[in-house]
């Protein structure tokens, strides 16, 4: 229960909205910042860079286009890495 002063008006509001922020999709809460990395984690996050990219052209010609696109790209906002 909350209690609204207002004009010297005194009146409780019984219901109160509470409003929320955004929340991460990702369940794991924030637990440092993102700029403080271990090596480790750096290294991951370089991998899987280095991962996220188109296939080469040749491939395509090698494989005369049966393998048209990269299955496993990765949106940086859609789909979270996860650790």
């Amino acid at each position: 229960m909350l209690v609204n002063i207002a004009n010297n008006n005194v009146s409780l509001i019984s219901n109160p909205v509470v409003l929320q922020g955004f929340r991460r999709r990702s369940s794991q809460p924030f637990t440092e910042m993102p700029s403080h990395k271990t090596f480790r984690i750096k290294k991951k996050l370089a991998k899987k860079m280095r991962q996220n990219r188109p296939i080469p052209h040749w491939i395509r010609m090698r494989t005369d286009n049966t393998i048209r696109y990269n299955a496993k790209r990765r949106h940086w906002r859609r789909t979270k890495l996860g650790f």
